[in-house]
Formats: structure tokens, C-alpha cells, sequence
């Protein structure tokens, strides 16, 4: 519904709006802490392909489950 969707929006900048005011409180810069994230994420998202690649697996073979621990045994390393 596109008026749930709008108020989601809404919701959803004010609390990007909130974590940008909390990092600049902190004297932390909200840029470095966002591409730090990503490259995180990355990171983590390349592990779990490499290793279902080697599995020889997709991801649609593998329940939730299976794909929380990859993501849990990659959270190790990073």
C-alpha cells in the first residue's frame, strides 16, 4: 500500500536522521562508520558465496539456518 510505504519512509529517515546525529554527538564521522559497515557486510556476503560456491550450492539450497551459520562462521574472521 503506497501509504504505509510513505510512512515507513517517513519513519525510516527519521531514524537515519537520529544515527547521523547520534555519530556527529560521538565525534564519530557517520561516512567512515557507513563504508566500514559495507565493507563488513562485503566481506562477510564473499565468504558465504565462496564457501557455497565450493559447496557447490546456490543460495536458494540452503535454509535460513544454514545460511545464519555461514554468516556467523564469517563474523569470525571479520
Amino acid at each position: 500500500e503506497p501509504e504505509v510505504h510513505a510512512r515507513l519512509t517517513d519513519e525510516v529517515g527519521d531514524l537515519l536522521f537520529c544515527g547521523v546525529n547520534l555519530a556527529r554527538f560521538l565525534k564519530v564521522n557517520p561516512d567512515e562508520a557507513l563504508r566500514g559497515c559495507n565493507d563488513k557486510f562485503t566481506v562477510r556476503f564473499n565468504h558465504i558465496e565462496r564457501v557455497l560456491d565450493e559447496q557447490g550450492k546456490a543460495f536458494e539450497d540452503c535454509t535460513l539456518k544454514e545460511l545464519d551459520a555461514l554468516w556467523n562462521e564469517a563474523k569470525q574472521f571479520n
